[in-house]
């Protein structure tokens, strides 16, 4: 796209027409029009004419809640159109005009997640938006998409009525800092976009092999000894195992903690911690190594993978864990709390008398079961201050108490099996919800991150499985996209690994299946890549549209017409093999590439964003087929 279609957009606030330009509320406008908004919302009816919003315009809110969102909406528009509304405490007269309403209301019965539901009607007149807190919130962020990227005092917003309340109440995103660990404000930027993008669940994955990340008072050698280690894995050496020789650690303090959580919940968005148990707990024998099963020494983890070392059933570790799981449950004030469970190797628990011991008088037949007796220990005692209980799916094995809820990572199976046992499910399946795998081949992947899980795929994922019937797919309570930090050490890789996946997550988590539309969701995406790039956000650069991996040629020419899906990015490319930089030849028009028989031609090429930043470098192979022959 060129700048000129980039200042259309602008003009439009995102919206894909050719009559929403401002002064042209009165003529007849196309009703099927399509807002830019992501997530899809459920209902939208397009109307005639526009709203004029300028700092003239007056800020409704009569109670002390929808107080809190006016403030919160006041901190976006002042960064987006540069200027705040005054805020009335009060409801509007009939005869008032040219004013923004928060209203709350109590949604329709058979509304699903109606405490999320909302309205937004926009009319020539006025901006009404009705629902819960939490459902205005939501109403909110879409509003706030309708608005230009950049705009002067006054923003014309298109008449519309829209209905929408999500599909699924957990929409999820991970984020492990036991590998590498980010700042607050990091994460406060972070949540930002997950509540931008109607997602409500944020799961703090806070300790690890390789680090304790969480303050605990009780424990103090948890952070003074466990948050740090030695050095980390260069690169990719895990086997054979070659360090960088760099110490690395650091922790959240409890008030940093609070700061978290309070910003969230701010933003409507839940955090959960996962304190991990019984296993991926080194950094913790390290401090205390008297909970283990064997007498130690031992180690912050330096590498990645599974380690043999785990909690021993013991009665110091459970007297250990409730200590720790009571000061993590003081800071989280959501109903849940992740305990981990997978990736428990049972080697430790075969040779240990202890273990050995618990399972005998236990009635334990294998340690499978001995780890299910663990779970549930911990549950009780989760249970007992108000809690529930929340792991991956190997918590299965063995057996599992009734209330616990099973987060699917190894495929769906275990959420099939868990939803067919009465237990509540999240699917997070590392075929379309692992965010750390790559989103093409390797070598066309910044920082060469392997796997590839692209966009597309993201967006095509069910979290129903069709197998289920209607009573157990009720179980199937949302979906959660996850990004381990291994081999992500610098923010900007977790940045480029999440966005835009997240927004393709977002449709899946809150859109209807059958209002889900690849085709609308990619137009609709080319509206937020501005936005994205305004936010800071590292986001991965997408492929040129008209670049396939391989072409094969059926004539002495080839032409491809290149475009960047990245609103007023350039394309800079080459065809003799060399790495295309800014001073190669730019694309401006449509390519001919010449082919001869036998012969393969590699197009290179390179994009560079509004912002300056540079894409990976994509490729695609010019084959001649039989046809060039003749």
């Amino acid at each position: 796209m060129s700048y000129q279609v980039l200042a259309v957009l602008a003009l439009c606030g995102g919206i894909f027409c050719a009559n929403s330009f401002a002064g042209e509320a009165k003529k007849t406008v196309n009703k099927s029009v399509e807002l830019a908004i992501i997530p899809k919302p459920a209902n939208q009816q397009m109307g005639q004419g526009s709203f004029s919003l300028s700092n003239k315009t007056r800020l409704f809110a009569s109670d002390t809640a929808t107080l809190s969102n006016a403030s919160l909406l006041n901190d976006r528009l002042q960064q987006t159109l540069g200027f705040r509304l005054p805020v009335l405490a009060r409801s509007p007269d009939k005869s008032d005009s040219n004013y923004l309403q928060l209203k709350t209301e109590a949604p329709a019965a058979n509304l699903k997640n109606q405490d999320e539901t909302y309205t937004l009607a926009i009319n020539p007149r006025s901006i009404a938006l009705t629902g819960s807190i939490t459902g205005q919130f939501y109403g909110m962020q879409t509003l706030l998409q309708m608005l230009p990227v950049k705009a002067g005092a006054l923003t014309h917003l298109r008449t519309v009525n829209i209905t929408d309340s999500p599909r699924f109440s957990w929409r999820g995103m991970h984020l492990d800092v036991g590998r590498h660990m980010v700042s607050v404000e990091f994460i406060k930027k972070f949540l930002d976009q997950m509540a931008f993008y109607k997602m409500n669940t944020f799961h703090w994955h806070l300790t690890e092999d390789q680090g304790w990340r969480i303050e605990i008072k009780t424990y103090p050698k948890l952070t003074e000894v466990g948050g740090w280690r030695k050095e980390s894995t260069l690169k990719r050496h895990v086997e054979p195992y070659i360090g960088d020789g760099k110490p690395y650690g650091g922790f959240y303090t409890q008030e940093q903690i609070k700061e978290v959580v309070s910003y969230a919940a701010a933003r409507h968005t839940t955090v959960v911690p996962e304190i991990e148990l019984p296993g991926h707990a080194q950094a913790a024998l390290a401090a205390y190594p008297e909970l283990a099963c064997t007498p130690g020494p031992f180690e912050v983890a330096t590498n990645w993978g599974i380690f043999d070392d785990i909690y021993c059933p013991s009665e110091a570790t459970f007297h250990f864990l409730e200590n720790v799981l009571t000061e993590v449950m003081a800071l989280f004030p959501g109903q849940y709390l992740h305990i981990g469970g997978d990736e428990v190797p049972k080697t430790r628990w075969k040779n240990s008398a202890l273990a050995q011991d618990v399972m005998r008088r236990e009635g334990l037949k294998n340690e499978e079961e001995l780890q299910s007796w663990f779970i549930r220990r911990i549950e009780k005692f989760i249970n007992s201050k108000g809690k529930r209980l929340i792991g991956w799916d190997e918590i299965l094995e063995g057996g599992l108490a009734p209330n616990a809820t099973v987060m699917s990572w190894r495929g769906e199976d275990g959420g099939i099996a868990a939803a067919r046992q009465g237990h509540d499910v999240i699917m997070s399946p590392t075929s379309h919800c692992y965010f750390d795998a790559g989103q093409g081949p390797k070598e066309q992947e910044s920082w060469e991150l392997s796997g590839e899980l692209g966009i597309e795929k993201v967006y095509a994922y069910n979290p129903i499985p069709a197998i289920l019937n209607s009573e157990e797919q009720r179980h199937i309570k949302g979906l959660q996209a996850n990004i381990w930090t291994e081999y992500l050490s610098k923010p900007e890789m977790i940045e480029y690994m999440t966005f835009p996946r997240l927004l393709a997550m977002s449709e899946v988590a809150w859109t209807a299946q059958q209002g889900k539309e690849y085709a609308s969701f990619t137009k609709r995406l080319g509206a937020h890549y501005p936005r994205l790039q305004q936010a800071g956000l590292a986001y991965r650069i997408p492929r040129p549209t008209g670049l396939p991996e391989q072409i094969n040629a059926t004539d002495k020419t080839h032409t491809l017409s290149l475009d960047s899906p990245v609103a007023g990015s350039k394309m800079y490319y080459t065809l003799d093999g060399t790495v295309p930089n800014t001073s190669s030849a730019r694309y401006l028009r449509p390519l001919v590439v010449k082919v001869k028989p036998g012969q393969d031609r590699l197009l290179q090429v390179l994009t560079v964003s509004p912002d300056g930043r540079h894409s990976a470098i994509q490729r695609s192979i010019i084959r001649a087929s039989g046809a060039v022959q003749k």
